[in-house]
């Protein structure tokens, strides 16, 4: 039978890494047209594929994965289409010619800043997986002047309703009548995150902006609304910070990169 490995076609699509995929398939909890696979067999985009009982929407596998770099702006929604009609991150895209766009993770309707997207399942996955840390980093706005005990707390920590959190970086990037700016570092994704931290201290955040997501900085010169694909040295970068840690290549932390705040 011609195609793709099982795994190879559920890893480009979003579904997890390869190794996790191959554990599934050794689990029995993976099936081609009702049938459980056994790791080496094949599968073509016309199959249905399932993983306990959920029907995958199979991408393509292709070549080394692309990255694009998107400026989101306040008012558009991470999702692919949107009830209510909104615009959504995905309507200003452009289209691939086999694949799709998987975003890396969220930012709500308010947020503005980078998102990444990519048509390689496998380094969705990774960038956004819990036990990869990845950094993001956020400009922030908050009503009021926050003291250096109230920033200690935030890089001490602070209970939320989803458990402890706290910013791995903090700094102080300007003051104005009411207001306060910051730059914050944290290397999770829980959903609104940022806020939730200023609101368990009793700040309200009045703007938030993402300005770096792993290796990959906000371009100045990008627009809001406007992308950019990935040179590709980061996306090599970008693929290390999505390899489980045992397979990541011996280099450094990644320098920071053109563009940011």
């Amino acid at each position: 039978m011609q195609g793709e490995r099982v795994q190879k076609l559920l890893a480009a699509s979003g579904c997890g890494s390869r190794r996790e995929i191959e554990q599934w398939i050794r689990d029995g909890r993976v099936t081609r047209n009702g049938r459980s696979v056994t790791l080496g067999d094949r599968a073509q985009p016309g199959d249905r594929l399932q993983i306990d009982g959920r029907e995958i929407a199979i991408t393509a596998a292709s070549g080394p994965g692309r990255v694009l770099l998107y400026h989101k702006p306040v008012g558009e929604v991470s999702t692919r289409r949107d009830p209510e009609g909104r615009a959504t991150v995905f309507d200003r895209l452009p289209p691939l010619a086999e694949g799709r766009w998987i975003a890396v993770g969220r930012l709500d309707a308010h947020t503005s800043g980078l998102m990444l997207f990519t048509d390689d399942g496998e380094i969705a996955h990774g960038l956004a997986h819990p036990s990869r840390e990845i950094p993001r980093r956020y400009l922030v706005r908050v009503r009021g002047q926050p003291d250096a005990a109230v920033r200690a707390r935030l890089l001490a920590g602070v209970p939320l309703d989803d458990g402890p959190a706290r910013f791995d970086d903090l700094q102080v990037r300007g003051r104005s009548a009411g207001h306060a700016w910051f730059e914050v570092a944290l290397h999770e994704g829980r959903n609104r995150e940022v806020r939730r931290l200023w609101e368990a201290v009793g700040f309200e955040v009045s703007r938030l902006k993402r300005i770096a997501f792993g290796a990959a900085h906000l371009p100045e010169d990008l627009a809001p609304g406007t992308w950019r694909l990935a040179t590709k040295a980061l996306c090599e970068q970008l693929r290390d910070q999505a390899a489980p840690a045992a397979l990541r290549r011996g280099r450094g932390p990644p320098q920071p990169g053109p563009g940011g705040i």
